[in-house]
């Protein structure tokens, strides 16, 4: 049975979230993980002091939050009215990235689906604070969902690479499982250096061709250009229903968050967007 975090704020944002999860696993038996977690903005000295599930505050919020969690637990079972689903309502005084590396740890979690959006509703936000926190930390998928996203099957997914991950076919499971259930196309994309392929990409990409090998797939070699200008054009092109990156200290997905602000204008996560830990050593 599969394993999902669903961390909430209890926004219409994460609500989108929980209703593209529900559709994307409709067909899988899954426990869903209600994540919630709150710090409240004043408290006891104790709460520095103590612990802070002795202090009556502290009981306050966490009764509050597992009431919202409840409440959303019964809306969800009630929209969607499947069997296959389990929730499991989950509220703790933590910060969220904290507390979803600690879960994803301890229940083994498969995936995390969650809503993103800038904090300040900037254009030039790339992805809300907490979604990137958590995605430079967390040891397995995320699938981040843009405001307002309405669900579409993936059946064309967008997967940029530079072929300088030795890909694992664990480290791709949740991906060959999502292509494999909805019959999608994966459409790796590469991105021109102006150089020939080494050799260590080249053996790179035929292990990638192989582990694609029971997926459609077609490979995608385009002229130098920059990284967000590639996934931008692609799409224009051709509508694509779900973007994924591997993250990898020494591929171009990293450059995505150091690169200057005034780059980033022009990417706007406007489809879900998932990305792949390294692989666990």
């Amino acid at each position: 049975m599969k394993k999902i975090l669903l961390p909430t704020d209890f926004s219409r944002n994460a609500y989108n979230a929980c209703e593209y999860a529900m559709k994307l696993f409709t067909d899988e038996e899954c426990v869903f993980y209600l994540v919630h977690t709150y710090t409240p903005v004043v408290y006891q000295p104790e709460y520095m002091l103590g612990n802070p599930g002795q202090i009556p505050l502290g009981d306050e919020y966490q009764a509050n939050a597992l009431m919202q969690l409840e409440e959303l637990q019964a809306t969800l079972t009630t929209q969607f009215n499947n069997p296959k689903h389990l929730f499991v309502p989950h509220a703790s005084f933590n910060l969220l990235v904290n507390e979803v590396l600690q879960l994803v740890e301890n229940e083994n979690a498969d995936l995390v689906v969650m809503g993103t959006k800038g904090a300040t509703g900037a254009k030039e936000i790339l992805l809300g604070t907490q979604t990137v926190h958590l995605i430079k930390k967390v040891t397995c998928p995320v699938i981040a969902i843009p405001s307002g996203f309405e669900y579409e099957t993936p059946k064309e997914i967008l997967f940029p690479t530079d072929y300088e991950v030795d890909y694992e076919k664990e480290q791709l499971q949740e991906l060959l499982d999502i292509a494999k259930k909805h019959i999608s196309s994966i459409e790796v994309m590469h991105v021109s250096t102006g150089n020939e392929l080494t050799e260590e990409q080249v053996e790179n990409q035929q292990k990638l061709n192989y582990l694609l090998a029971e997926t459609a797939h077609l490979f995608h070699d385009l002229p130098s250009q920059g990284i967000i200008d590639a996934i931008n054009n692609f799409q224009l092109k051709k509508r694509m229903n779900l973007l994924v990156m591997i993250k990898n200290k020494h591929t171009f997905f990293e450059r995505l968050f150091i690169e200057p602000v005034i780059k980033k204008i022009g990417f706007h996560i406007t489809i879900p967007f998932m990305v792949i830990p390294e692989p666990k050593k």
